[in-house]
């Protein structure tokens, strides 16, 4: 093959990228992984227990098989790979959010945002994503289960990356149902955590010995923290709502008080796909490290630096002055 063929055949597999996406959603979205945990399994079998029509699931099956997320053996029936397995995992929770109609149209609409720099969600749905998840909690479900998922590892490296036994109160803003939280305390016991988020998110917080508050951060946060945390919240903001966001927890601060914004590396490919992400969804972005510096310097912090982690996020850290 020359190098102009194989060049157009590389372009073609990432062109049709999409329908692998799609093919692995619809494998999440049946539970296939989960019916496979056990071995491998006849194709009538499995259209028995998934409730598909059995020659339309071996087609999906063997397009799986060629991206070896399954492996048909020749008695022709299918199992797992490797691969396949994290489907039972994090990933399979990001693969059930990505193909939801919601998300899956509002992606269709990207040259919307690039003509425009307006979200394509919002261009789709007439709402920004927040008040679509309010408005249908089912999901609401499906993205908090696919955020939980993505953080699992994030969380633990952050934990490892940062001292935060230096702070005696540690207050995470925007926090979810307090996964990172719960992770920097056990292996820093000596420390208080509050957990600060929507009322509606933190009423499903499982949250022992921390103190839960409910509350918008663009209003207020709550006060006396040593340390204030930002996990995978300023990207979804233009700069604007942003600074809003950092002059909220600036209030509640003391000069001196850490604050930790944690957001993904810049220098990593899948950040510059998140960030069109950011613009079809929510409206946000992804930044720099001096962008980060910008922002917390508009809001009273002096900036730090920057923490990698192996996770593919940094920790940008700011001094209230």
């Amino acid at each position: 093959m020359s190098d102009s063929e194989s060049s157009s055949a590389e372009l073609l597999r990432l062109i049709n990228g999409y329908q692998v996406s799609q093919a692995i959603h619809v494998a999440v979205a049946l539970g296939l992984a989960d019916q496979l945990a056990e071995g491998p399994r006849p194709v009538g079998e499995l259209a028995s227990a998934l409730g598909t029509q059995a020659a339309a699931l071996r087609r999906l099956l063997r397009a799986l098989a060629a991206v070896e997320i399954l492996r048909e053996a020749p008695d022709g029936s299918f199992g797992l790979t490797a691969l396949g397995d994290e489907l039972r995992g994090p990933a399979g929770a990001w693969a059930a959010f990505i193909g939801r109609p919601n998300h899956w149209t509002a992606w269709g609409r990207l040259l919307h945002s690039v003509r425009t720099g307006e979200s394509a969600f919002r261009a789709v749905h007439g709402v920004d994503v927040w008040e679509y998840r309010a408005q249908h909690p089912e999901e609401g479900a499906v993205f908090d289960a696919a955020m939980t998922g993505l953080s699992r590892r994030v969380n633990a490296a952050v934990a490892a990356a940062h001292d935060f036994g230096r702070y005696g109160v540690i207050v995470d803003v925007g926090g979810g149902h307090g996964a990172l939280l719960a992770g920097i305390l056990a292996r820093h016991p000596g420390a208080r955590g509050v957990l600060f988020d929507q009322p509606a998110v933190v009423a499903d917080a499982e949250a022992d010995g921390v103190e839960v508050v409910g509350g918008s951060f663009f209003e207020s946060v709550p006060a006396g923290g040593d340390a204030y945390l930002l996990k995978s919240v300023l990207h979804d903001w233009e700069d604007e709502p942003a600074v809003a966001i950092l002059r909220t927890c600036r209030r509640a601060a003391r000069a001196g008080t850490a604050l930790l914004v944690i957001e993904r590396s810049f220098d990593l490919p899948a950040t510059k796909f998140s960030d069109l992400n950011m613009l079809v969804g929510p409206g946000g972005r992804e930044r720099a490290p001096e962008e980060y510096a910008a922002l917390l310097a508009a809001a009273g912090y002096e900036f730090v630096g920057e923490t990698t982690t192996t996770a593919g996020v940094s920790v940008f850290e700011g001094r209230a002055t």
